[in-house]
């Protein structure tokens, strides 16, 4: 915002250097537009401290609503956990050595050599489980 200052300032500076005065109507009219471009300057500058301030409020509050969030539904890590204790189906956990992803597995759909297929990569995985 100084740059808008400092622009004001030159200008003034040069009315004041040309000896524009009031008494003529066009010094009349350029002295008020140079005063006009003041109050410009200084309502964007106000404006931009009124956006500084809302900034760090809405940011206050988002870490409040976030805190409220984690209160009331919980991680979702506790809800993925939730999901997998509610049902009656053993998962086996298993991370697959070609995509580096852990899944999640039906322990019913590994094979009598525990191998079971990735749904990521679809490649064969070695599924160690105790899944008899």
């Amino acid at each position: 915002m100084d740059y808008l200052y400092e622009r004001v300032a030159y200008l003034r500076g040069l009315a004041e250097g040309l000896e524009i005065e009031d008494k003529s109507r066009e010094g009349k009219l350029l002295l008020h537009i140079i005063d006009a471009l003041e109050d410009f300057a200084d309502a964007i500058s106000d404006l931009n401290e009124d956006q500084e301030e809302l900034n760090e409020y809405v940011d206050f509050i988002d870490e409040d609503l976030a805190d409220v969030e984690e209160e009331v539904f919980g991680t979702l890590e506790d809800d993925f956990e939730d999901d997998f204790e509610d049902d009656d189906i053993d998962y086996v956990e298993a991370e697959c050595p070609y995509c580096n992803e852990v899944v999640y597995f039906d322990s019913e759909l590994v094979s009598d050599d525990g191998k079971v297929e990735c749904p990521n990569c679809q490649r064969l995985i070695s599924c160690e489980c105790d899944c008899e």
